[in-house]
């Protein structure tokens, strides 16, 4: 099959990625067909499979870049040696994160039912690595005495869940500026797990 005149490998794979992202975030990634992708990209459904072999590798591989470059950019942070600045940190950072990227955010947490189960296994890898570097701050804390946790794994997910809240509400402009909110759910994690 011919490909779509100016169509262009580093220009229609990306653009793929783009609108099956918009379209999973909006109407669910079961709702969602190959020939809807590739009428909101403007190419021939055909078209499609010669940048993905099917819509599983496309969520696959689009939830793999996010767990990919959350890690990557919390890895690129200079990660204090304190566990309560360490902690603050990984608040701030998660928030303004996830904030920037809320499609895929969406479809990080409420399509990984849709994986098959060998996709759903690399992808919750990834998810433990970041739930992991989080989990490292609690039991430092907890063993030097600033951390009241009684459960380190139960507190890692507990903070992540509550950090994930601010994604459903918060609007730019609002009532809080960004600043403000970051503030406020620091002191709201600070205050679970303090002595």
């Amino acid at each position: 099959m011919a490909r779509t005149q100016g169509s262009h490998s580093d220009i229609t794979g990306p653009r793929i990625r783009k609108a099956a992202l918009g379209l999973f975030a909006r109407h669910g990634y079961a709702a969602v067909s190959m020939r809807q992708i590739a009428s909101e990209v403007g190419v021939q459904a055909g078209a499609l499979y010669n940048y993905t072999p099917d819509k599983q590798s496309l969520l696959y591989r689009l939830m793999h870049e996010h767990m990919q470059d959350l890690l990557s950019a919390y890895d690129d942070l200079d990660h204090p040696t304190d566990a309560p600045e360490a902690l603050r940190q990984f608040v701030g950072f998660h928030i303004r994160f996830h904030l920037e990227r809320p499609d895929e955010v969406f479809i990080a947490y409420m399509e990984l039912r849709n994986l098959t189960p060998e996709n759903f296994s690399e992808i919750e890898a990834l998810r433990r690595s970041y739930e992991n570097a989080l989990e490292t701050i609690l039991r430092s804390g907890q063993q030097g005495g600033v951390f009241d946790i009684a459960d380190t794994k139960i507190a890692t997910l507990a903070v992540i869940a509550m950090l994930n809240g601010v994604m459903t509400w918060y609007r730019a402009g609002g009532r809080l500026s960004l600043d403000e909110v970051e503030q406020v759910y620091w002191d709201m994690v600070r205050r679970s797990v303090s002595i």
